[in-house]
């Protein structure tokens, strides 16, 4: 295993504490970290862009040996977690900033993070690759579409000027990804374990970004919205699975589509916001970005421990049986 594989694989594993670096960071130097908010679209773009490089055409395959799973994923996808998000936003009366941040996490398709929580998960990986790839593919037309209707009570919303910002910093740059995988193997296979440390350095960057940018609200109001954001959370999680569960689908599957609904590409929301309403709107989706990297693995190893000792006890019903 080469040096730098080691290291990417390193710097997966400490991601949160990357992020919680990167949010101790925009705290103390905000004025320096600050002015890396205009470039928040073009650091999601590289992140897209290392998905397009790790998209293949087995990820497609799964649609169509299941279909239905891959279906009701992605509408519970864009049906809960707006709905979720929306009640809360409601429910709790919030101010006209963090309910449309909490909406635009909420509009959303599902992270790249979440493929590795299914793996660690012992849920139907390949699910959940489809169901993420499929939702971001559909994020140019769906996600504006979601906040206009959810959110312009609250705020002025232009779906044109969404439709455009979600088309660059999210479809274009997994279409050149995708170029380049299936034009410049060469080019991809050497980069394909820098790839993931970018994506890291990027993330935590946006993250400092924002916190940089709001430190004074995130002191007033940081405690409320972290309960919020962790309630939507929960709240996609939860609902997610008990959805998968009454459709009957099997338990990789649920477990699946749970962490899908529950996983938003919470750096879309902070680049919507940062690039169309008030900087503070973008708050919900920075924290949502260190929160589902803590409740995700949480889940998944409670998850994994479960499926190891239904599989111990499966084993050893069928040695008793031999004897």
């Amino acid at each position: 295993m080469s040096n730098i594989k080691k290291f990417s694989q390193f710097i997966n594993k400490t991601f949160v504490f990357w992020m919680l670096l990167a949010a101790v960071l925009g705290f103390s130097f905000p004025n320096i970290i600050a002015q890396i908010a205009p470039y928040i679209p073009y650091l999601l773009g590289i992140v897209m862009f290392g998905m397009g490089m790790t998209i293949s055409t087995n990820d497609f395959k799964e649609v169509f040996k299941s279909p239905k799973s891959v279906l009701i994923g992605v509408i519970l996808q864009y049906t809960v977690m707006p709905v979720t998000a929306y009640l809360i936003a409601k429910g709790l009366n919030l101010s006209p900033d963090v309910a449309l941040g909490v909406i635009l996490v909420g509009c959303c398709p599902g992270g790249t993070a979440s493929n590795v929580i299914s793996y660690l998960a012992k849920a139907n990986t390949a699910l959940s690759v489809s169901i993420t790839t499929v939702s971001t593919l559909l994020a140019p037309i769906v996600t504006p579409s979601l906040i206009y209707l959810f959110a312009r009570e609250w705020l002025q919303v232009s779906f044109a000027s969404m439709f455009i910002s979600v088309v660059q910093v999210v479809l274009i740059p997994i279409i050149l990804g995708f170029i380049v995988q299936r034009f410049f193997k060469p080019v991809a296979e050497k980069s394909i374990d820098i790839l993931p440390i970018i994506s890291v350095v990027s993330i935590s960057l946006i993250l400092a970004s924002v916190v940089a940018g709001n430190k004074s609200q995130i002191i007033e109001t940081g405690l409320i919205m972290f309960g919020v954001v962790l309630l939507h959370n929960v709240c996609g999680l939860t609902i997610g699975y008990l959805l998968a569960k009454l459709f009957k689908l099997n338990r990789p599957d649920k477990r699946a589509i749970s962490i899908e609904v529950g996983m938003q590409n919470s750096g879309l929301a902070v680049s919507l916001a940062t690039a169309h309403f008030n900087p503070l709107s973008a708050v919900p989706g920075a924290i949502f970005s260190f929160i589902h990297l803590i409740t995700g693995p949480t889940i998944a190893i409670i998850w994994s421990n479960q499926t190891k000792k239904t599989n111990k006890a499966q084993s050893y019903t069928t040695s008793t049986d031999q004897i």
